[in-house]
């Protein structure tokens, strides 16, 4: 009963975003998923996934993933490396993940900068980025996440990443 009462909870925030299914993926996703865009400036929007926790979406951690490259997408954390289903190097096949992040956090990838995976930017300049207009458009992301989200603003808030991502964590948590 508590489940389903997290459940409803989450799945009233963006419902246009919700993810129903992936290919693949058996019968259906373990928890709910959430994909859009979030609104950076009125010219860019930085495409999301955001992966409910297994355990306790209501009180988990939000963790905000950012891939670095600069210019790698954040799906490939997503789909390669702690998201709850990954396809394997050499592998044609989507399959589960037994250690998923989601396990026990709230995971919200983030496709950043502008130009990045699905994010986008209608002028060429929106593609056009350094440290601090990225980690700008990240927070101005992040502020829409929450006012889509605001069931998650009281969760505890961790920022992490992987290669250039360990430039734009401080960056956006400064």
């Amino acid at each position: 009963m508590i489940a389903m009462i997290s459940i409803a909870a989450v799945l009233g925030a963006r419902p246009k975003d919700e993810v129903l299914g992936l290919p693949e993926c058996g019968n259906g996703l373990p928890s709910p998923w959430f994909s859009g865009y979030l609104t950076a400036s009125p010219t860019k929007k930085l495409h999301y996934v955001f992966v409910t926790s297994l355990a306790d979406p209501d009180n988990d951690p939000v963790v905000v993933w950012f891939n670095g490259g600069p210019g790698c997408s954040s799906l490939l954390a997503l789909f390669q490396e702690h998201g709850p289903f990954i396809i394997d190097d050499g592998e044609y096949q989507i399959k589960p993940n037994p250690e998923p992040w989601n396990k026990r956090a709230n995971i919200l990838y983030i496709e950043s900068p502008a130009g990045v995976g699905y994010s986008v930017g209608v002028n060429p300049e929106d593609r056009i980025h350094n440290d601090m207009t990225q980690s700008k458009d990240a927070l101005a992301a992040m502020k829409d996440f929450f006012s889509g989200f605001p069931e998650f603003l009281n969760n505890p808030l961790y920022i992490s990443g992987e290669s250039y991502g360990g430039i734009y964590v401080p960056y956006l948590a400064w």
